[in-house]
C-alpha cells in the first residue's frame, strides 16, 4: 500500500490569507494609481494571481503589476494571515500516523515559504505556482494519497493525479460545488478532517 501523503492548498484551506491579501493589493492601488477592490479580490482567492490582476490592469500593465505586486507582499501580506482552524492539528494526526505533508498551491513558492515559516507550520513539501490540473503533476511526483482543497480546481487536480480530493467549505466554493468538482468528501473546516481521515484513508489505499 502506497504510504500516507496529505497535499494541502495553502490559501483557505491551511491558512486565512485574506487580511494580508488585502493589504498587498491596497499597497498595490497605491502604488500603481489602479483602484483594486480588495475585498471582492479576496473574496475570489484560488486562481492564480494574474487572473485576478487581469480584472483591474489593461493587458499590457498585467506582468508589470504582478512584479509589483509580489514585491510588496512580504512587508503587507504575511503578519497578518493566521492559519485556518484545525490546520495544525490536521498536520499534526497525519504526522502521528507516519504520513508526509505536501502543500501544492497556486501562489508562488517562495511566498508560499514565507506564510508556512511564520506560522510554524512545517511540511515536507512545497510546490507552487500551480492551479487546477497542473497541480495534479507535483501530487504525482510526490506521491500524494490525498489532495485537500477548498475551491473546486483542487477536486480537479485530485481527480487527474487519481487521488480523493478532501475539499474543505472555508473558501469561495460551496459544499456542493466542492462534490460537484468531484470531493470524496467535503468538510466545513479542518477541524473535521482528523474525525474523517481514517475513513478518507482508508478510500486512497484501496485504489
Amino acid at each position: 500500500m502506497p504510504a500516507l501523503t496529505v497535499g494541502f492548498d495553502l490559501d483557505m484551506t491551511l491558512v486565512d490569507s485574506r487580511p494580508g491579501i488585502a493589504a498587498a493589493f491596497r499597497a498595490l492601488t497605491a502604488r500603481t494609481g489602479v483602484p483594486v477592490d480588495a475585498d471582492l479580490a479576496v473574496s475570489r482567492l484560488g486562481p492564480p494571481l494574474r487572473t485576478e490582476i487581469a480584472h483591474w490592469f489593461p493587458p499590457e500593465e498585467v506582468e508589470s503589476a504582478v512584479h509589483v505586486y509580489r514585491e510588496l507582499y512580504p512587508a503587507y501580506a504575511i503578519t497578518p494571515t493566521v492559519p485556518l482552524p484545525g490546520a495544525q492539528a490536521a498536520i499534526d494526526m497525519i504526522r502521528a500516523r507516519g504520513g508526509r505533508v505536501l502543500v501544492v498551491t497556486s501562489k508562488l513558492g517562495r511566498l508560499a515559504r514565507l506564510h508556512l515559516d511564520h506560522l510554524g507550520l512545517v511540511v515536507d513539501e512545497l510546490a507552487g505556482d500551480l492551479f487546477a490540473e497542473e497541480k495534479a503533476t507535483a501530487l504525482r511526483e510526490y506521491g500524494a494519497t490525498h489532495y485537500v482543497g477548498d475551491h473546486v480546481a483542487d477536486m480537479v487536480a485530485a481527480r487527474v493525479a487519481e487521488v480523493p480530493g478532501i475539499g474543505v467549505a472555508t473558501g469561495p466554493c460551496s459544499p456542493d460545488e466542492l462534490l460537484a468538482a468531484g470531493a470524496a468528501v467535503v468538510l466545513d473546516d479542518l477541524t473535521g478532517f482528523p474525525a474523517a481521515l481514517d475513513g478518507v484513508i482508508q478510500l486512497a489505499l484501496e485504489q
